[in-house]
């Protein structure tokens, strides 16, 4: 199993340490490209290379074109299984705490909750790739409050970090028949105003703790990103009167999440390298909005 390991985390460095080489050439097959159908002549730096280049282009298709990046591999994976994901807290967690990670168990499809104990990051993590999990989603607290989330993916990563803000759960609601029964459907996604290219990594990451959904299910879950906020609902629907007169219902668990960090290894990696991180002088931009509109 270790070999194993070995052998598809060095497979993955070189794959990812291929990427600039294979952007150069990309660049170069696309200024030939350009020139044979604008009918003008070769660029000069091009011209002792154009017979081997115009050769690939020649065995080109529309999958082998574009070139593959280290993003492609992380869920290259995604479509063939679903996802399998664990859920734990910080060490010694409180009550709230507990009962927010039971809620989120409820949210996501396929998860297990796991009691941390005394287990290290890095045990879990081991662990969690030897059973063939794809996510490991871990929550903070600060005196009793929710306020960190990390999803990290597996096996290479990457690992996102959020801030937990507004947290309200199923077991803070009192009315407990309004609010109805936690579904188990897989559930529709709705993912709004991610249109950035960081926008639609987290996009990414997030909708891949999801299976696909059957067409009819009557589940909906949304991630509506404002002003780098971004705000989850769990919603069910019911159309008692037909198509038009649709009824939504809110299950909850409710919060936002406001991402500071992503990292393109998984979580137990400290040396890996930092994709996007928050810095201080971003937070005076107040006009600046790093993942949508």
């Amino acid at each position: 199993m270790l070999r194993r390991k070995i052998r598809l985390t060095k497979e993955y460095l070189y794959r990812k340490g291929l990427e600039g080489k294979q952007r150069l050439l990309y660049e170069k097959k696309r200024k030939i490209r350009e020139a044979l159908e604008e009918g003008k002549p070769i660029p000069t730096e091009l011209r002792n290379e154009e017979a081997a280049l115009r050769e690939e282009i020649d065995l080109e298709d529309e999958n082998t074109a574009e070139p593959r990046s280290h993003i492609d591999d992380e869920y290259a994976n995604a479509s063939q299984r679903d996802p399998k994901i664990l859920i734990t807290t910080s060490r010694d967690p409180s009550a709230p705490l507990i009962q927010f990670a039971k809620e989120l168990k409820l949210v996501f499809p396929n998860a297990q909750q796991m009691n941390r104990g005394g287990q290290v990051i890095s045990e879990i993590i081991e662990t969690c790739r030897a059973h063939d999990f794809t996510d490991v989603v871990l929550v903070h607290e600060h005196r009793g409050v929710p306020d960190g989330l990390i999803i990290s993916h597996l096996p290479f990563g990457p690992t996102a970090y959020f801030q937990l803000l507004n947290v309200v759960t199923r077991h803070d609601i009192k009315d407990k028949k309004t609010m109805g029964t936690m579904p188990q459907v897989y559930p529709h996604l709705i993912l709004n105003n991610f249109t950035t290219k960081l926008g639609e990594r987290t996009a990414n990451i997030l909708k891949h703790l999801f299976p696909v959904p059957k067409q009819d299910t009557k589940r909906i879950i949304t991630f509506a990103n404002q002003s780098d906020y971004i705000s989850f609902r769990h919603h069910t629907y019911e159309k008692h009167g037909g198509p038009k007169s649709v009824e939504l219902k809110e299950v909850g668990p409710r919060f936002e999440l406001r991402l500071f960090k992503i990292k393109l290894g998984t979580v137990d990696q400290n040396e890996a390298q930092t994709e996007w991180v928050i810095r201080p002088y971003m937070n005076t931009a107040k006009k600046q909005k790093f993942m949508g509109d």
